[in-house]
């Protein structure tokens, strides 16, 4: 590993002067709101959601299939691809539902499709999940000492991934020049991540206990890809064999249905197989995967 050392010293105020590198450079900068006019589409169905198959994305993709394949037909979704290396989510369509400009964003259309009321917007990933856990009544337990610990793994994600994500993710994997005392720092934060998760896991089937949760839903496309090796290229670096308990329950995760199919939507890497980049029938599993249709698409 190579050591940077610059002499920068910040100025006392700071103005964006100059693209700043790395891997999203192109969509980065320091304000918010919609570059572009450009409406959202509308499926069929009751909720409508516009994002990505990234880790944030696949916890919601993942939460509709499992409600899906409890009987909830009213989690009936269609998944429209928002391309954020082209700038779909700085469109104004986009923009209203998300006013982040982030992934995911889910419009929930139940109340105008049955004339109770109008579309409502749900944005950041952890309050769409209790947004669908509380209207559903699943994956999260109604009330006491379940429900709190449930709620404060859900947080807890919520809470770390930036560090392994925009920390150590972009300093080991995008950011243009490797900065030792950058990787060091969010490689001892997310090894420490890890393991706490591995002791909760020791004497837990679950994040939340004995049950499968929305903290499982959360947590287990960030960590649980890392435990594998399938982000960032760092498995060996972070030593994740050594996590066994973390191993073992991102396995049992993995072999659930529900779980490979919402890793599917959105998804535009990997094996063209298990490319679904919009879902808006059940069917579509079967016939609009990337093998079989053949369409390229960008994130």
């Amino acid at each position: 590993m190579s050591t940077t050392t610059t002499d920068y010293t910040p100025p006392k105020v700071w103005a964006w002067t100059k693209a700043n590198g790395g891997r999203f450079a192109n969509i980065n900068r320091p304000i918010a709101g919609p570059t572009h006019d450009k409406e959202l589409p509308v499926g069929k169905h009751p909720m409508q959601l516009y994002s990505l198959g990234t880790p944030n994305g696949q916890k919601v993709t993942i939460m509709l299939e499992e409600l899906l394949a409890l009987g909830h037909k009213g989690a009936e979704y269609d998944a429209w691809l928002i391309k954020i290396g082209e700038g779909d989510q700085f469109g104004s369509g986009f923009v209203a539902a998300n006013p982040n400009s982030k992934i995911p964003a889910l419009v929930d259309r139940s109340g105008a499709l049955n004339g109770t009321g109008g579309p409502i917007r749900v944005f950041e990933s952890g309050a769409i999940l209790v947004w669908l856990a509380e209207k559903f009544g699943a994956f999260l337990p109604k009330d006491g000492e379940a429900r709190a610990e449930c709620l404060s793994w859900l947080f807890w994600q919520m809470g770390s991934a930036p560090y392994l994500g925009g920390g150590f993710g972009h300093f080991y994997a995008y950011a243009p020049t490797k900065i030792e005392y950058a990787i060091d720092r969010y490689a001892m934060e997310v090894k420490r991540q890890l393991d706490v998760l591995n002791r909760r896991l020791a004497d837990n089937e679950y994040l939340a206990g004995s049950e499968y949760t929305i903290a499982d839903m959360a947590t287990w496309p960030w960590y649980g890809a890392l435990a594998k090796g399938l982000i960032y290229g760092a498995g060996e670096f972070l030593s994740v064999h050594e996590y066994k308990n973390v191993q073992r329950w991102t396995d049992q995760i993995a072999k659930r249905p529900a779980v490979k199919r919402g890793r599917m939507v959105n998804r535009v890497s990997g094996d063209p197989a298990s490319q679904l980049h919009e879902r808006h029938d059940a069917s579509d599993f079967d016939t609009r995967t990337q093998d079989k249709i053949g369409e390229p698409a960008k994130a």
